[in-house]
């Protein structure tokens, strides 16, 4: 490659490149530094070596996928069919149902890694990751390890750090408080009162988890939200929101899903769950706020077996104040509040990035590509499908500037 050749010039001249300094804590990278052993990291590191392309996947924990493996909850089943969620280059397995459940999920991954020999570098937390304009090189920084890369792909995702509010009296209550992160089944809240904040997918699931283990749930909904059936008219909902729109427009599928929607459900206003003025497809589109696909908890709240609440005001001891002057005794407060993103914590760059929110400030289809050789895939607030699509595209950029390298050295060995 051309640039190795600049490699090998400047280790003569500059001090961080001879191989005294490489052997002591650097490590020059060939082809792309990815950082994220998870599905996006996994997808684009098999685009990448299916094009020939070497790559070295950084990641925290001690294996892939560390979010599936470490942070979820027990019941947890894909969202949307398979096939709208499998990698790169290989389907899921024909006996896997519509719906795999996490474990089958995880299986899938870590024969994915095994298929394409996919070996992260485990335990490589990145610390700070930053371009070398002089050296025309990204500086990628462990607690033990500088990376030196051309290229540098970020696959963290906008799920990798749990997001968890402040709210007035945390210290009083006196019960466990949790994440979702933490959250794993509805056994250890056997006959308690919990409180679930938030409603969106987890926290609709952990209700249900929670009802189905005889704990008594009750939901905080503080913002309007669509709720749809999993199933429409024999077809996934999802499956087809997506056929539809190669027809009609968007405004249009949106109203044929709820007009469905109202049939199936009934008015969800009635059970204190107000719908969004926007559809879920132009929300999701514009917002990138996903509709609840419900899989059994609306059956339970018209039922009153989880009751809804509004805006929380304050903690106190074993009890919540809620927005409307309310107070109800609760035994434990889980917290389905989300996930963000941690890239402006390690990476010091201001172009692709928000330093706001740590997602690409361009919006979808356009933000997973930015300046000097940086990438972003998985931060299409599109699920495993818009990172898939991240993975190819970025795949195939790297592939054009590898193979022109290659053409250009190969040209210059024969003159």
């Amino acid at each position: 490659m051309d640039f190795l050749r600049e490699i090998e010039g400047k280790r003569a001249h500059d001090p961080i490149f001879n191989d005294k300094a490489m052997s002591c804590g650097r490590s020059l990278i060939l082809g792309p530094v990815i950082v994220g052993a998870g599905p996006s990291g996994l997808a684009t590191a098999a685009c990448l070596k299916e094009k020939g392309v070497p790559s070295v996947i950084l990641e925290r924990s001690n294996r892939i996928a560390s979010l599936w493996q470490l942070n979820t909850y027990d019941r947890l089943c894909l969202h949307l069919p398979k096939q709208f969620c499998e990698l790169p280059l290989m389907p899921f397995p024909e006996n896997f149902p519509t719906y795999p459940t996490k474990q089958q999920f995880i299986e899938y991954l870590e024969a994915y890694a095994e298929r394409f020999d996919i070996q992260p570098r485990f335990n490589e937390s990145v610390a700070r990751a930053e371009y070398d304009h002089t050296l025309g090189f990204w500086r990628v920084k462990t607690e033990t390890t500088e990376y030196l890369c051309r290229w540098l792909i970020v696959a963290t995702g906008e799920n990798a750090e749990a997001v968890v509010p402040e709210i007035e009296g945390r210290r009083k209550f006196g019960g466990p408080i949790v994440h979702t992160s933490s959250y794993k089944s509805g056994d250890v809240y056997r006959g308690k009162r919990v409180l679930v904040v938030g409603c969106g997918n987890s926290g609709m699931e952990v209700c249900l988890d929670l009802c189905n283990h005889n704990a008594r749930p009750s939901l905080v909904v503080r913002d309007s939200v669509h709720i749809l059936p999993r199933q429409m008219l024999g077809k996934s909902t999802f499956g087809l929101s997506m056929w539809l729109l190669k027809w009609l427009p968007m405004r249009l599928v949106d109203h044929l899903l709820l007009i469905v929607s109202r049939f199936m459900l009934g008015d969800t206003a009635k059970f204190g769950l107000d719908r969004p003025k926007l559809g879920p497809l132009e929300l999701k589109n514009l917002s990138g706020k996903t509709p609840v696909l419900d899989v059994g908890t609306l059956a339970k709240i018209k039922s009153g077996d989880i009751k809804i609440c509004p805006g929380i005001r304050q903690l106190k001891c074993h009890a919540v104040e809620f927005v409307d002057g309310r107070t109800e005794n609760f035994d434990a407060i889980i917290f389905a509040t989300g996930y963000k993103s941690n890239v402006p914590f390690w990476l010091k760059e201001r172009d692709l990035f928000s330093e706001k929110d740590g997602l690409p400030r361009r919006p979808f289809p356009n933000g997973w590509k930015g300046n000097c050789g940086l990438y972003a895939v998985g931060f299409t607030k599109r699920g495993l499908l818009g990172a898939s699509m991240d993975a190819k595209r970025i795949s195939e950029d790297i592939e054009r500037c590898w193979k022109a390298d290659a053409k250009r050295l190969t040209v210059k060995s024969h003159t």
